[in-house]
């Protein structure tokens, strides 16, 4: 392991070659002890689909159209009656300290001045009010179910509360995947670095088997959240909610079927089950499946404008950026973040231009060259 005080202090101003968010990344490493590095770049098992979320983006060909009417340009888009600046928001990442002392708040502080959506992670290290307190964009609560409905409905009406508009259910993690890079790094979470939002629900018995039980099938997954908990969930709140972990167009459809705001078409960046396959791959068919009407986010593999532009054409009304927040943050805390926001909007906007599309609403599948789907 890369002992701390080897680590590069956090920077106070961004060096001259860091031209796109990628150059970050290429940093990120030098800024965190190895262990943390193998924990948030790793996947699961063989990476299989940590790597081909990357893959899949890069065989996109885009097909621009020249001599487009810029004069009312805009990149302004809505989400469910809520305005954004940009079709692209922070994903919810748990545990920012592990990178930062001020963890979330100073990936906030970069979010309000960039002015793009943030969405706060169930497993914050820091509290969901204090953060709701230092935004200034759209307030939105990723939440995961808990053991108990009683601890589930306290994180809602907290969240309620606190002022966020929207509910986030991340359904495609019950279980950790198999981390091996983190295995193999003998990561622990370090004790200074908590789930804030989740003391007061500490101390919940563990569940009883019988020796002919497994821990995993009987015990963990007996309490997943299923399509019922959800259901009750609706009666529970008027936050309009998405489910986030969306790879299979049926459940996409049952979602949009139960009256559920929309879904985030996810893999969890690669990190729970291995052999997925990459959520672009799979957006046009969700997209087909679920109409036009309905708000399909997207996430796993984003890291340039350019990808966000391939998504919104292949049916994403919005992306979501995860991993790459934690690059900026570690490196030079809000200043990298902001940063790296800056330079993704450009790079996206940028896109759009050559791209000859003046609006959100000019990105369209014929902006793409026709491929055969491959899974």
């Amino acid at each position: 392991m890369i002992k701390t005080t080897k680590l590069r202090e956090k920077l106070t101003q961004i060096p001259t070659d860091v031209v796109s968010p990628s150059d970050y990344q290429r940093l990120f490493k030098d800024f965190i002890p190895h262990d943390i590095f193998e924990y948030i770049e790793g996947g699961v098992a063989d990476d299989l689909t940590l790597h081909s979320n990357r893959q899949a983006f890069d065989n996109i060909k885009l097909k621009p159209k020249i001599l487009s009417d810029f004069s009312q340009a805009s990149s302004q888009c809505n989400l469910l009656n809520q305005t954004f600046k940009y079709p692209i928001l922070l994903a919810p990442v748990a545990y920012q300290k592990l990178v930062h002392p001020q963890g979330e708040l100073a990936t906030i502080e970069a979010a309000n001045v960039m002015n793009v959506g943030f969405i706060t992670s169930t497993l914050s290290s820091v509290s969901m009010e204090d953060m709701a307190n230092k935004l200034s964009t759209n307030k939105w609560f990723q939440l995961y179910f808990q053991e108990s409905k009683q601890a589930t409905l306290s994180l809602v009406k907290r969240a309620e509360q606190a002022g966020y508009s929207t509910l986030v259910i991340t359904i495609d993690a019950p279980i950790n995947g198999l981390r091996n890079r983190a295995q193999r790094a003998n990561f622990q979470m370090p004790k200074n670095v908590q789930a804030v939002n989740l003391a007061p629900y500490a101390g919940v018995a563990p569940q009883t088997l019988n020796p002919d039980q497994s821990i995993i099938l009987n015990g963990i997954m007996a309490n997943a959240p299923t399509w019922d908990d959800i259901a009750w969930l609706q009666t529970q709140t008027q936050l309009p909610i998405l489910l986030k972990g969306i790879i299979n167009a049926d459940d996409a459809e049952q979602a949009k079927n139960m009256g559920l705001a929309g879904v985030v078409v996810s893999n969890h960046g690669g990190r729970t089950l291995d052999g997925l396959p990459a959520t672009i791959t799979v957006l046009p068919e969700i997209r087909q499946r679920v109409g036009q009407d309905f708000t399909l986010l997207l996430d796993s593999g984003i890291r340039r404008g350019s990808d966000a532009f391939k998504a919104i054409a292949l049916g994403a009304d919005a992306v979501l950026i995860g991993r790459p927040q934690l690059h900026g943050l570690a490196v030079a805390g809000a200043l990298g973040v902001a940063h790296m926001l800056r330079l993704f909007i450009e790079e996206f906007e940028i896109t759009m231009a050559l791209m000859g599309c003046p609006t959100i609403a000019d990105i369209k599948p014929n902006c793409i060259y026709p491929q055969a789907t491959s899974y």
